[in-house]
């Protein structure tokens, strides 16, 4: 099973540390594995988040994910995604930030901190609706129900996440955005910037998030209607004592399907995206060398993907209930870093921390809590059998 899922993940590594090697000597190889280690450890409520969506897609679903969304992000967030935003903060055309990215590395990585709080508002918003939207939903299973209980209730009220992020971004743009950390220790005003690049970012929230919720709830709709069809068609079928034959509605749901499972799949790609800047940002305190860069947070995106896979297969989730909990609180956590980083330098280390201890209090609660069941049925099983014994003679 393991090797089944982290094999292509073996194999990129040993191919990607081969090319830095080849690239750039020993030296280029350790800040390879270095910016993989790195990818993995500020990634992994990721691979969780991803988890608790990709369960509910096909097994093509998830190849899909493990092949071209792997070649999305390691080539477009891991490569031409910092070209990119090179190419239109500082409006150059994309040949010369290819050629600033290889030639110039030093200009490269000051255009890229530049940069940075446009990059921050967006990535910032988009993971705090993600949180938001996940606390503010009333749920059969509560971590911290001190918290959890009245945010539900708060919950009902209609756009409340959207208000939520509105006012975050607001004050945002009016405390950090106002001395945004610049290159070289400056600061400037990007108050019009991180607001324009927040509002960005809920939109496109919104929007995929959205039209994914829409084919989700015509699937159940259409899977309501066939079942029904279904046990009609087999009262029938029983009454007359006849071979049912297919009615051929199963090609419209099969389409939908794959409609859903496409924006779906979207969404997911865009949650990594969002996931992908700290990575990104926090490699250029490692190096500023573009390809070094992108093969070491490939394989780091690699294994992110490998191990989300493995999290739906083991049906990790479902044994350990509060891991999806410790990872939306870990995404809330990374929105207001990501925010507070427009102004303030935190370091990566301090960013993976937080995701690591609250995943890991997450899951040993959820430890905690499966032998605190186990030990209650394991009672009440021996309170059953005990009258039988003592009656017994």
């Amino acid at each position: 099973m393991v090797l089944k899922t982290f094999g292509w993940s073996f194999a990129v590594t040993a191919a990607g540390l081969a090319a830095g090697g080849l690239y750039d000597g020993w030296a280029a190889l350790g800040i390879v594995a270095v910016l993989a280690v790195l990818e993995v450890s500020l990634s992994f409520d990721n691979a969780v988040i991803n988890a608790g969506i990709l369960k509910r897609m096909s097994a093509f679903w998830q190849t899909i994910f493990l092949t071209i969304g792997v070649l999305i992000a390691v080539f477009g967030m891991r490569l031409v995604f910092p070209v990119l935003i090179v190419a239109i903060t500082a409006k150059i055309g994309p040949v010369e930030a290819v050629e600033l990215a290889l030639n110039d590395k030093d200009r490269y990585q000051q255009l890229v901190t530049d940069a940075h709080p446009s990059i921050a508002a967006f990535g910032g918003v988009f993971l705090l609706m993600i949180f938001l939207n996940f606390i503010f939903e009333d749920r059969d299973i509560k971590w911290q129900a001190w918290l959890e209980r009245p945010l539900a209730k708060l919950g009902k009220v209609d756009m409340l996440a959207v208000c939520v992020a509105l006012v975050v971004l607001l004050v945002a743009s009016m405390t950090v955005a106002t001395h945004a950390h610049q290159h070289g220790g400056e600061h400037a005003d990007k108050a019009q910037t991180v607001l324009t690049s927040g509002v960005a970012g809920l939109i496109t929230y919104l929007v995929v998030s959205g039209l994914s919720s829409f084919f989700e709830n015509r699937i159940e709709e259409e899977e309501e209607r066939e079942d029904e069809a279904e046990e009609a068609a087999a009262e029938r079928a029983a009454a007359a004592r006849a071979a049912g034959r297919s009615d051929g509605g199963s090609g419209s749901v099969a389409a939908l399907t794959g409609r859903a499972a496409f924006f779906t799949f979207l969404y997911l790609e865009v949650i990594d995206a969002s996931f992908s800047f700290d990575g990104v940002i926090g490699a250029f305190a490692i190096t500023n060398d573009i390809v070094l860069m992108a093969l070491g947070l490939g394989i780091g995106a690699m294994y992110v993907r490998s191990l989300t896979v493995y999290l739906v297969r083991q049906g990790t989730l479902d044994d350990y209930v509060y891991l999806e909990h410790g990872a939306h609180y870990a995404i809330g956590a990374l929105a207001v870093i990501l925010l507070v980083t427009i102004r303030y330098e935190i370091s990566e280390v301090v960013t993976g921390l937080v995701g690591v201890v609250l995943i890991g209090w997450s899951f040993w609660s959820s430890v905690r809590r499966n032998h605190r069941h186990a030990r209650d049925a394991a009672q009440r099983d021996k309170g059953r059998r005990d009258p039988a014994q003592r009656d017994t003679p």
